[in-house]
């Protein structure tokens, strides 16, 4: 039904009469009774009847008039909140990658409790392939990817991406894999003042070819870069472990059962050691992701704009 058919059946029950109808609302009269016309084919059943030279609702176009009431007052509401510089209101569904949610998201979610609190945020921790799909079939309104630099997401004309930030990501191997810290290899965060590391990434991979390597367990992306980089340094690497959690990786890494990637400036483990990688460098990017013809829907335009002020503040670029 129309809601523009329905509002000229209240009109009428309201006016009493078609020729009013058609003066309050700047039309003919012949085109009111057309529309209540077409209005009754839709739902079946007649709407008026004739009652000398004028019109009246039978029944049914009295019910119908009481529920149009109701429905157009829905709809301008709904008009209202989804109107662009509309105050955000509704419930948005994120799905994203747990350090998104942990480290960004969260923060935004505990913000708007105050700032905006007729907005709503249901989170679902999901890796970018899984997001993506729960955005393709309208389960959820967000989504927080993530690629890499040397393994880069198909391009989706689907979806609009907004780059977050993006973050160095080294090696992380076992204490005592390869003896006592070489002068070109240095653990991250450990070297003076200025100091960068001289072994390319191919070089460091190269000492750490003979170690099982551990990649992520529901996203390909790492595994993409593993393998890229040891093709660059001559070799094919053993993958043999699989986790989803870094705290999982270190772990296991500490106990010795492997190498993989970690994010540079995260605290490591007892017994883990994290290597810088250079030329080519490994950087994770994050993005938040929605559908076309739907950024301009206030709540979803405020949380992404909040979670860009928080990654990439004024002065900062997405590092």
């Amino acid at each position: 039904m129309e809601t523009r058919r329905l509002k000229l059946l209240v009109e009428l029950s309201r006016l009493g009469s078609m020729r009013a109808v058609a003066e309050v609302l700047d039309t003919t009269t012949s085109t009111v009774s057309q529309q209540i016309g077409a209005l009754a084919a839709e739902v079946g059943t007649a709407l008026i009847e004739p009652t000398g030279r004028r019109v009246r609702l039978t029944p049914a176009g009295r019910r119908l008039a009481e529920r149009a009431v109701g429905i157009l007052a829905a709809v301008e509401a709904a008009r209202h909140d989804l109107a662009p510089g509309a105050e955000p209101n509704g419930t948005l569904r994120v799905a994203g990658f747990a350090t998104a949610i942990r480290a960004h998201l969260l923060p935004v979610v505990i913000g708007l409790a105050e700032s905006h609190p007729r907005v709503r945020v249901l989170i679902r921790e999901h890796e970018p392939a899984e997001a993506m799909e729960l955005l393709a079939q309208d389960e959820t309104d967000l989504a927080l990817t993530y690629d890499y630099n040397l393994a880069p997401a198909a391009e989706n004309p689907a979806v609009h991406a907004t780059a977050l930030w993006d973050a160095p990501w080294g090696l992380g191997v076992p204490a005592g894999a390869s003896g006592p810290v070489r002068p070109e290899e240095p653990t991250v965060g450990t070297g003076p003042a200025g100091s960068g590391p001289v072994g390319t990434a191919t070089s460091v991979f190269a000492r750490h070819a003979g170690h099982d390597w551990i990649v992520n367990s529901r996203n390909v992306a790492d595994e993409t870069v593993i393998r890229t980089i040891a093709s660059m340094a001559g070799f094919t690497p053993r993958v043999t472990h699989q986790a989803d959690s870094l705290d999982l990786v270190q772990g296991m890494i500490a106990a010795g059962l492997g190498v993989g990637l970690l994010p540079v400036g995260t605290a490591t483990f007892p017994g883990v050691r994290l290597l810088p990688l250079t030329a080519p460098d490994v950087r994770l990017r994050a993005y938040a992701v929605a559908g076309r013809g739907r950024l301009d829907w206030p709540p979803l335009a405020l949380v992404t704009e909040l979670l860009l002020r928080r990654t990439r503040p004024p002065g900062r670029s997405g590092a």
